[in-house]
């Protein structure tokens, strides 16, 4: 299944060269950049890679999933202050997987504490794929459903999956549809314009750690950014930083790592966190999210010490442990949405997002599914509980891998989802270091924002903020910049 693009394709040469050029130009003058992981260097930016014209998609499904957003934070939040649940979605999972089974130690010396007595920020991102095999084919379709063009009618969303831990782009997102007003209006294609929806992403955001600095109510507590030892994503970062300063002056923000914290961090009789001076507020966690991070036992003891203080956290280790694969799989099983929401149809439009998710465990539904990855391996996508990009197994390289594993408890440490078949368009893909742009065919992944702010017994507050829309060669597996793809 195709989708036509918002200009007809290819455009002529000249126009092409101009308006590329004019887009580099914005994009590094903007702030849409990163820095490059080949030729590191912590003074100079490169635009990130960008497609020249904005992707279509249906405005009912887009509306429907912003729609849906603030249920999905009210799912999660529930989730993740449900440890029966979350203990027993992850029972195998912990035994086998290390990362995962010292997150699970983690969260089992804080309950045994008495759990958390702050509230918890969650600031999510449902990642979201059209899945042209959802497609009703009716050839009923009402016109809001249909291509102007091919009169065809477009598929509707599936979960690729829920983020709930450095959930990025906040930044990146909005200013890719910033870049996208520009480029269309040098086309002369204007009247494109009113189709490029608003995204408030970075405000929103932005906006929700300040009001969790608030809550904490500590005038001259900071708001502590957890980074990477080397941050390739920054201006996505960075510009988080500015808009809490634009938005509130009289806050700080820090940046730190999580060998830092284990270097210098402390936490005080009263259980406040400090470092280097600061009482932290808020810790907004950009990282900590791969056993890479954590080199040593150093940064495993700031974790700990991280989550037994006052500061509140995004996410909180239960929030980290509710994003886990496995949760998404178990979620996915009948009667399990039902546990946390009582409408019937915000039920059934959590529902309606699911794609077919199954366990692997040595058991009869998971051996089940071994069998049907086994013997139709391009149907199915084979996913580990790693959050970030590039761990994911697909299509033929399933069947060994699968095989390596069949008799290994590492299998429980695996989820099968079906694959999502997204419909392609075609696009000019824009790359720093390559001269011309590239006319390619591509498929796109909607992440929606929101956060969340409660503790076990009640929510506070539950936003939509914005959205953000990542494309991709349409042959590629994997797709993420985090990862370097």
């Amino acid at each position: 299944m195709t989708m036509d693009p918002c200009i007809p394709l290819p455009i002529p040469n000249e126009q092409l060269e101009d308006l590329v050029d004019k887009a580099k130009d914005y994009a590094l003058m903007h702030g849409i950049c990163m820095r490059q992981k080949d030729k590191f260097d912590r003074d100079a930016l490169h635009f990130a890679p960008f497609v020249l014209f904005p992707t279509p998609f249906p405005r009912d499904e887009y509306n429907k999933a912003v729609e849906l957003q603030p249920i999905l934070n009210e799912l999660m939040h529930k989730v993740a202050h449900d440890y029966d649940f979350l203990k027993e979605s992850l029972k195998h999972a912990i035994k086998v997987d290390d990362f995962t089974g010292r997150l699970w130690n983690i969260y089992e010396t804080i309950m045994s504490e008495g759990g958390p007595t702050q509230l918890s920020l969650g600031m999510l991102r449902s990642d979201l794929m059209l899945d042209q095999h959802n497609c009703c084919q009716c050839g009923t379709c009402p016109p809001e459903r249909r291509c102007e063009k091919s009169g065809k009618s477009f598929c509707s969303w599936k979960q690729v999956e829920l983020n709930t831990i450095a959930s990025g782009f906040g930044w990146l997102g909005p200013a890719s549809g910033l870049l996208h007003r520009y480029v269309v209006a040098e086309a002369g294609r204007g009247d494109l314009l009113k189709d490029i929806p608003d995204n408030g992403a970075l405000e929103g955001l932005s906006g929700g750690l300040i009001e969790a600095w608030k809550i904490y109510d500590k005038p001259q507590s900071a708001i502590m950014f957890l980074v990477e030892d080397v941050t390739y994503n920054i201006c996505d970062q960075k510009f988080h930083e500015f808009e809490i300063r634009r938005q509130c002056p009289e806050v700080y923000v820090i940046r730190k790592t999580l060998t830092e914290l284990g270097n210098r961090a402390e936490m005080k009789e009263d259980k406040s966190l400090w470092i280097d001076g600061h009482e932290v507020a808020v810790v907004y966690m950009r990282c900590g999210y791969h056993p890479d991070q954590y080199p040593t036992e150093k940064e495993w003891e700031a974790r700990l010490m991280m989550e037994r203080s006052l500061a509140i956290k995004s996410p909180s280790i239960s929030y980290h442990l509710a994003g886990t694969k496995k949760v998404q799989q178990e979620l996915a099983k009948p009667g399990q949405v039902e546990r946390f929401l009582g409408d019937k149809a915000q039920i059934e439009s959590v529902r309606d997002i699911f794609t077919g998710l199954y366990s692997l465990d040595h058991d009869e539904v998971g051996n089940k599914s071994y069998e049907a990855a086994i013997s139709s391996p391009e149907k199915f996508v084979l996913k580990p509980q790693r959050e970030g990009g590039g761990n994911n197994v697909y299509g033929a390289d399933i069947k060994p891998f699968l095989e390596k594993i069949k008799d290994s408890e590492e299998r429980n440490a695996y989820i099968l989802m079906d694959r999502i078949q997204p419909p392609i368009t075609t696009n000019y893909m824009v790359r720093p270091g390559q001269a011309k742009a590239q006319l390619v065919d591509v498929i796109s992944e909607l992440g929606i924002f929101g956060y969340v702010i409660g503790d076990k017994n009640s929510i506070h507050t539950n936003k939509f903020v914005g959205q953000m829309l990542r494309t991709k060669l349409s042959h590629v597996d994997e797709g993420g910049v985090a990862a370097g793809l």
